[in-house]
């Protein structure tokens, strides 16, 4: 059985489309407007494994907050789509990634528990989040996690232990919600039906 999903999300501010099959071969082709956003979304599909095909279409000459965080929900609404009743999966996923000479190291755990909450720390924040690489403001990778997370249903921690580039800060986390998708939807032959005491999710 495939697990795929097509979502189409259009507003005033964005036009979204995306193609996601979890049971991929890490292939992305990405067009957000957002180069730096671009790549970010290639590593996320290259280390998940999933196939992801995205246009997206914003107000960047507004800003690019509305692109990041409408394809954020897109995205996450693909996950929960192509999941569908979770049955078989092993539903938690987490992942320890390091990022060159930085020492950006990011820890990032999730559950596919359909009660979304997001968790994030990194020091410095406030500051690094202020930085724009390209046109894409550090920042809305918060703004990011948040909108997919909400949509996906999925409890997200992301934590940034060091690090001092900013690039590879995001990268970090980019790669390491990848490596804990990879794990969280695995199906695993022991699990019968739902992952959950309770019967459903």
């Amino acid at each position: 059985m495939k697990r795929s999903a097509d979502i189409q999300r259009n507003t005033a501010e964005t036009q979204i489309a995306v193609k996601l099959a979890i049971d991929g071969a890490g292939k992305a082709d990405v067009k957000t407007g957002l180069p730096f956003f671009d790549h970010m979304l290639a590593l996320l599909a290259k280390h998940s494994l999933c196939n992801l095909t995205l246009r997206a279409t914003g107000d960047l000459d507004v800003d690019a907050h509305h692109t990041v965080e409408d394809v954020g929900i897109a995205l996450g609404q693909a996950f929960a789509k192509a999941l569908g009743d979770k049955r078989g999966i092993r539903r938690y996923g987490w992942a320890l990634v390091p990022m060159d000479e930085t020492l950006a190291q990011c820890r990032v755990a999730l559950d596919f528990s359909n009660r979304p909450y997001v968790v994030f720390t990194a020091k410095g924040w406030k500051d690094v989040a202020k930085i724009e690489i390209g046109k894409f403001r550090v920042g809305l990778a918060r703004e990011f996690l948040q909108a997919f997370a909400n949509e996906a249903r999925c409890n997200l921690h992301v934590d940034v232990l060091r690090g001092d580039e900013p690039h590879h800060i995001v990268e970090a986390i980019f790669k390491a919600l990848a490596k804990a998708l990879d794990l969280a939807c695995q199906r695993d032959s022991r699990v019968k039906g739902l992952p959950s005491t309770k019967g459903r999710l």
